[in-house]
């Protein structure tokens, strides 16, 4: 490990019992900054209800330092925006964000659109599949934006467990992003979850950003942050243990898949010659090829969109 990576993790890795609520609310009210949580889901009628009923209780209703919490609903076809709703969210369609640029499926679409529908100087993702849901997961992670204005981005760094195999979650992560990190971004072999979906960053940064459209939108946002603001900008906090809906293997093959290109595009800026992945079920006595596209697209800093700036002059 670098050097510099092993002075990071002193500096720059905290646990969320590193700065109290009373504390993270005192400078949220010194510097009059606004928080956003955002949840993009699909099909997530059995979790998202409890996610932003305890967000709602712990940080907006017992202590103010959520302003507001956004459901982006990716094309549910379950009770999704409903349960939502109920729980208490201000739940927006993707498809009604921007309708000008027709939508297209994947995680990092929905969550550059939320960039127009939300106002926090600070936006927290959070995945819509947690189960034992804490609201530390929000304040850990927005607490050092809050009260260190040298750092732009955050993430949750937690235990994934499989099943009942602990520390066995974040197959893809393993697998695929930390060989890529560590080869080619050896700065940011610190963190302990580079994939996780829970992190938070400063809007100044994240409407500079490009966002990759599918599951390569983590990595890139990392990657690209790195780049842009410096590693001293990005910090990772201990919020525990994150319960979740593990997919099965082909479904990570396709993640990975995506993650690749993602990488890919930000080493060579080259072309693919062949952007899809092939994987095989078992058809009868024997196995049939399904070819998947892999996420290629990925959208333009927020900052140059029309909409976008006018919303901000406003």
């Amino acid at each position: 490990m670098l050097e510099e990576v092993e002075r990071w993790l002193s500096d720059r890795s905290w646990s969320v019992a590193d700065r109290p609520l009373h504390r993270i609310l005192a400078a949220k009210r010194a510097t009059g900054q606004t928080v956003s949580v955002v949840l993009p889901a699909l099909n997530e009628e059995a979790t998202v209800g409890e996610i932003v009923s305890v967000i709602r209780r712990d940080l907006v209703l017992r202590a103010p330092l959520v302003d507001e919490v956004v459901v982006v609903d990716s094309g549910s076809t379950d009770r999704t925006a409903e349960t939502a709703a109920a729980a208490g969210a201000t739940v927006v369609h993707r498809d009604a964000i921007l309708p000008r640029i027709p939508a297209v499926p994947g995680k990092g679409e929905v969550l550059w659109r939320s960039l127009l529908v939300t106002r926090g100087d600070v936006v927290c993702f959070v995945d819509a599949d947690l189960r034992e849901f804490s609201s530390d997961f929000v304040s850990g992670i927005v607490g050092p934006l809050l009260t260190d204005p040298a750092v732009h981005l955050v993430k949750a760094m937690y235990d994934r467990p499989l099943g009942a195999a602990a520390g066995q979650g974040g197959r893809v992560t393993e697998l695929m992003a930390r060989p890529l990190l560590n080869m080619h971004w050896p700065q940011l072999a610190g963190f302990v979850q580079p994939l996780g979906g829970e992190y938070a960053a400063r809007r100044s940064l994240l409407e500079r950003l490009p966002f990759p459209v599918g599951y390569g939108v983590e990595l890139g946002m990392l990657v690209d942050a790195l780049h842009l603001v410096g590693l001293d900008a990005l910090a990772q906090v201990d919020v525990g243990v994150r319960k979740h809906r593990h997919q099965d293997g082909q479904a990570l093959g396709r993640m990975a898949a995506a993650i690749y290109r993602t990488a890919q595009l930000r080493l060579a800026r080259g072309h693919l010659v062949r952007p899809s992945l092939t994987q095989f079920e078992r058809a009868g006595t024997g196995f049939e090829p399904r070819t998947y596209s892999v996420d290629t697209e990925e959208r333009p800093p927020m900052a140059g969109v029309a909409e976008y700036r006018a919303r901000r002059v406003a």
